[in-house]
């Protein structure tokens, strides 16, 4: 029977890397993500695993290792707030460049800069552009919840181990330091079922040598190279795109919101349901791969669109892409680390669209 236990998203997170078998943990500690080291810590004496856990001089230190461990194969993490994954960026994109599968928890607090220590959404640019230099991408999952900060974890590292690419969860300040009933999943071995050719686990007398690195300086071969990563970016597209819809059967406006947004904008409908608006909510699971098809075809029998996010207006974008202008979509947004109420949301709802 699953564990259940009463604990912060950041917790639950490491209690799931430590049950998904997780091999090794390189990290630096930052508001407001810390509770992952001290948690493994904490539990590390007590271990049976073999985990490797282990806190970097920095943060630049810390990815470049996840680099090293992730090349001999084995099921590697880290996990920062928002400074602190701007500086890992160098190395995420070095690690999507050599194919090397590795799991990044993101718990965003405000910038820029410094910034703030209070929950933000203002790394979704980095995280679903590309943060670092190059055409290169990573799967991004947005937990909504407690349960999911841990269910995120096997499922990023079946991803990451799927398509050898780095998996990047991204949270925020609410979701790492909430407390909710998590069901945990049973222990997991740390052997992971994959393709091992391409690991640097030295020569054997069936292989030769392997050479990981992302750098080549041979302009056509590079070309190559860039061309298969796209080719494999495109099968993401098209068969790990998740979402969440809640009303939008008969939904005349569309909130769209994720992570915790989605949770202030789940009230949200329900207070205009009330009020007679027909109102539902499209939560994105992955962010990358983002649901353009899904939205493209609930514009149709939309009247509006609603962005709800703890940022500029970032995501904004690629609900207006997917929308291609048929339906008008408004902007509704915190930042700093203020957090709308569901009855402003509403509000908001009604004002941009004349209800």
């Amino acid at each position: 029977m699953a564990d259940k236990k009463l604990m912060k998203g950041n917790e639950a997170f490491a209690e799931a890397a430590i049950r998904a078998g997780c091999d090794a943990y390189f990290g630096y500690p930052i508001t407001p993500q810390s509770e992952v080291m001290e948690y493994l810590a904490a539990q590390q004496p007590h271990l049976r695993t073999g985990m490797v856990l282990l806190q970097a001089e920095s943060e630049v230190a810390a990815i470049n290792m996840v680099y090293g461990a992730a090349g001999t194969g084995k099921k590697v993490m880290t996990s920062s707030s928002s400074p602190g994954i701007s500086l890992k960026q160098e190395g995420i994109s070095y690690l999507a460049g050599s194919q090397l599968p590795c799991l990044i928890l993101n718990v965003m607090r405000g910038g820029p800069g410094l910034g703030t220590i209070q929950p933000s959404q203002s790394d979704y640019f980095q995280a679903t552009k590309g943060g670092g230099h190059g055409d290169y991408r990573m799967i991004v999952l947005a937990p909504a919840s407690v349960q999911e900060m841990a269910d995120f974890v096997k499922l990023g590292f079946e991803l990451a181990f799927k398509y050898r690419n780095p998996v990047m969860m991204l949270s925020d300040g609410i979701i790492g330091q909430m407390m909710e009933k998590v069901e945990m999943f049973e222990q997991m071995p740390r052997a992971t079922e994959f393709d091992q050719r391409w690991v640097t686990t030295g020569k054997t007398p069936d292989r030769e040598r392997n050479v990981i690195t992302s750098l080549d300086l041979d302009p056509a071969r590079h070309e190559r190279h860039n061309q298969k990563l796209q080719a494999k970016y495109q099968l993401m597209r098209e068969n790990e795109v998740r979402f969440e819809t809640i009303a939008c059967d008969d939904a005349e406006y569309l909130f769209v919101a994720y992570g915790s947004s989605a949770r202030i904008c789940q009230k949200s409908v329900k207070l205009a349901r009330e009020k007679g608006i027909k109102a539902g909510l499209l939560r994105p699971i992955t962010l990358f791969p983002f649901p353009y098809d899904e939205i493209d075809r609930l514009t149709k029998q939309l009247k509006g669109i609603l962005t709800v996010e703890l940022s500029a207006g970032q995501m904004i974008e690629d609900v207006k892409l997917a929308t291609e202008g048929r339906v008008k979509v408004a902007l509704h947004n915190r930042m700093g680390g203020m957090v709308p109420s569901p009855e402003e949301v509403l509000d908001a709802l009604i004002t941009h669209f004349s209800i």
